[in-house]
């Protein structure tokens, strides 16, 4: 049996607040509130330090969340990650936990990152 992820039916979106907010009413709608409050607070910070930053910063960072939430298999295994990482008092297992949610946001940040790439072409 293969543990790979079963491709979503919902597809990564690019990189763009409106496009990434659709798709996380789809595969977590109960993330809606922190996006917009996170939006809200990306979009007033990028006023006030007259930058980008802030804005892309925010985007892309809400785009691993989307690549993560399109597999529930793989958010759910993140979240009991999450969990555990906070109740563990030995060391070796608070690393494998540590690198297990490593790999998971790192192999998702590629995925919704390499969509921005193919979005600007």
């Amino acid at each position: 049996m293969s543990t790979a992820p079963q491709p979503s039916a919902v597809p990564q979106p690019p990189t763009q607040p409106e496009a990434i907010r659709a798709a996380l009413a789809q595969v977590a709608p109960q993330l809606l509130a922190d996006f917009d409050r996170d939006r809200a607070a990306s979009t007033a910070r990028a006023r006030a330090d007259v930058s980008a930053i802030p804005l892309r910063t925010f985007t892309e960072a809400w785009a691993v969340e989307v690549a993560i939430a399109r597999h529930p298999e793989t958010a759910a295994r993140l979240h009991v990650l999450e969990a555990r990482a906070g109740e563990v008092a030995d060391l070796g297992e608070a690393r494998d936990i540590a690198a297990e949610i490593s790999r998971i946001r790192n192999a998702a940040a590629e995925a919704g990152l390499r969509t921005a790439g193919e979005a600007a072409r």
